[in-house]
């Protein structure tokens, strides 16, 4: 499956062939259509296990986000470095392929469904401990994510760092407007633990 995922960022999905997984993984072709019938299934399989480390880490970053204490530039930060590593430029190669193979897009609907899922469930949790309308931190956050995937977009052809920095820069400066603030002025979230995330799994 890691190596699914290495070709679809390295080569793209139209050259993610079963042949080329099998010989990147170093299993025979024998081996790998003994556990996957298609390339649908192993596509989806593989697809499902990066969210789940994804989703995974996005766990821990905030269990230990609550542990020290944070502020909302850090989930900025933490989300464009989340997407960036791979999981936004993957997303890309798939997506085209769903939109137009029915039976490919019913895999995807359940496995991405549940990566949002994990998602959302941090997000309320943020909001729940912050004292903000659990409604309105998901817009926030679903509309960072939007951001973060429209910028990653550009960087295939437009090389400029800069560029970036200063729109993540300006999008953190609205995101804090929507947190109450302490009276040294800093977010609340810096203040206040998330605690344990109980019952999501990754």
């Amino acid at each position: 499956m890691r190596a699914t995922v290495a070709l679809l960022h390295d080569d793209g999905i139209v050259r993610t062939s079963t042949p080329a997984i099998a010989k990147k993984a170093g299993v025979s072709r024998g081996a790998l259509t003994h556990h996957f019938n298609t390339r649908e299934d192993i596509l989806t399989a593989s697809i499902a296990d990066l969210l789940t480390h994804v989703t995974g880490d996005l766990h821990r970053f905030a269990e230990a986000f609550a542990a020290r204490g944070g502020s909302s530039d850090e989930i900025v930060d933490y989300i464009w470095g989340m997407m960036e590593d791979r999981l936004w430029f993957v997303t890309m190669e798939f997506l085209p392929e769903a939109r137009h193979n029915p039976d490919f897009k019913a895999q995807l609907v359940p496995v991405v469904r549940d990566f949002h899922a994990g998602l959302d469930a941090i997000w309320v949790a943020l909001a729940n401990r912050t004292g903000v309308d659990p409604a309105h931190v998901r817009t926030i956050m679903n509309a960072t994510r939007c951001l973060v995937r429209g910028m990653l977009s550009q960087t295939i052809l437009r090389d400029d760092p800069a560029y970036y920095r200063t729109l993540l820069t300006f999008w953190k400066t609205q995101i804090r407007q929507h947190f109450p603030h302490d009276t040294d002025g800093v977010c609340v979230i810096a203040r206040q633990a998330l605690g344990p995330i109980a019952g999501v799994a990754p």
